[in-house]
């Protein structure tokens, strides 16, 4: 008989995606090019992680105006429609016609559909049918209840989260790892106490869009469950490891969700244009661990997660969410992997007008612009809290206030739990 410890077969989960995701484009300029999500999704075929038998694929639906009005004012769904059939930024309101949030005329489709793939999404998971599921494409959690806003129409976090609810969860998590704080998604849900919203990001002080700070803490009758740890500019993976692990895991045990919700915008990369935080790939990686980890403990193995920001679509957001994905279904990748040889010969035919965006992210050689390995070779040790309180650090003021804020509200000690 062997004593080779094996490893638990990996419970049924689902990827959502077609190509008609893809179709979600505001310019050949805007920084939330499809390519990010055509380039992760041939990096997670390139690894065979959608071969496996407990693995499914949801082909995402449309999302109804009636399953929108879960968490959008239908005036501003109308909106939408209007300013998709008119395809003119001329006069369109509730946000829309921005330099962030352009006009084009699949506009209203291609953004219901993100919103149909997590939602149907989390109806796989509360169902039964899959334990987790990932939808890199959503994460649109700058989307208010009727504003678009930071290159989100619909937020897709929020309706699944509703979803949830109206199904029959009691308690959801959102949990939040973008640089940007996930501020729509807080909005729709400040007054609900059914729903803590969690958001680690880089301080509204330096970044868009200037809110998610330690008391904001949920509306009178939802006093604890808004949780927003503000980081400062350059946090790299030990400061943000820490400073998730010294708040989450302790409100989760508290809070005791069936089921969470999460967001995993790549975007604190340190080589992402739009954000000022020093993540890794191997950072990031392991976050998406983490919060599986956490899913199992605290919410009965359900997880949905979905995708975010992210604007290095060649070097970063393939690699990060695709060990995302591979999180989610339970098959990690190492580090230390070399990249498919399929999908660097693809990457080497993607020609100027395909990489839109910031083109300083394309300088240098090919061993500089197309990456070979899963990761980095990064440090992610992390100080753990229990070690001690350091009042210089700036991270830890930030933890410091968020535990000052929100621990006491859930019998916590703010210094030691």
């Amino acid at each position: 008989m062997s004593t080779t410890s094996q490893r638990p077969a990996p419970t049924p989960a689902a990827v959502v995606w077609d190509p008609s995701l893809l179709r979600y484009r505001f310019s050949a300029e805007h920084p939330m090019a499809p390519l990010r999500l055509d380039l992760t999704h041939r990096l997670v075929e390139a690894f065979g992680l959608l071969d496996a038998p407990h693995v499914s694929i949801i082909e995402p639906p449309v999302a109804t105006d009636a399953q929108l009005a879960l968490v959008h004012d239908p005036d501003y769904i109308a909106a939408v429609r209007r300013a998709s059939e008119a395809a003119s930024d001329e006069d369109a309101p509730f946000g829309l016609g921005t330099e962030d949030c352009p006009v084009f005329p699949d506009l209203h489709e291609a953004s219901a559909r993100i919103a149909g793939g997590t939602l149907a999404a989390a109806e796989a998971v509360w169902s039964g049918q899959v334990r987790r599921a990932v939808n890199f494409a959503g994460g649109m959690h700058h989307a208010a209840r009727a504003k678009a806003s930071g290159f989100c129409i619909y937020n897709d976090c929020a309706l699944a989260i509703q979803r949830l609810l109206d199904l029959g969860a009691e308690r959801v998590v959102y949990l939040d790892v973008d640089a940007h704080h996930g501020d729509g998604t807080q909005a729709i849900f400040y007054d609900d106490p059914r729903v803590m919203t969690i958001s680690v990001h880089e301080t509204g002080i330096s970044l868009f869009p200037g809110t998610g700070f330690a008391n904001e803490i949920g509306g009178p009758d939802a006093q604890g469950t808004a949780v927003n740890v503000a980081v400062p500019p350059r946090t790299g993976d030990a400061g943000f490891l820490r400073a998730v692990h010294a708040v989450v895991p302790q409100l989760l045990q508290g809070f005791d969700p069936d089921v969470i919700v999460s967001q995993h915008g790549c975007d604190g990369h340190h080589a992402d244009p739009l954000a000022d935080l020093r993540l890794s790939v191997d950072g990031q990686r392991q976050l998406a661990f983490d919060i599986g980890d956490w899913a199992e403990k605290f919410a009965d193995g359900r997880w949905v997660a979905t995708g975010g920001g992210g604007y290095n679509p060649l070097r970063v957001v393939p690699r990060v969410w695709t060990h995302l994905t591979a999180a989610v279904l339970q098959t990690p990748i190492p580090v230390k992997a070399e990249i498919p040889q399929s999908w660097i010969e693809h990457a080497r035919t993607l020609t100027a007008e395909e990489l839109t965006g910031d083109m300083s992210l394309y300088e240098g050689d090919e061993s500089e612009r197309i990456p070979t390995v899963m990761g980095e070779d990064a440090d992610v040790w992390w100080r753990s809290w229990e070690v001690g309180y350091d009042p210089a650090d700036p991270v830890d003021q930030s933890i410091m206030a968020t535990r000052r804020e929100l621990f006491p509200l859930h019998g916590l000690d703010p210094w030691f739990d």
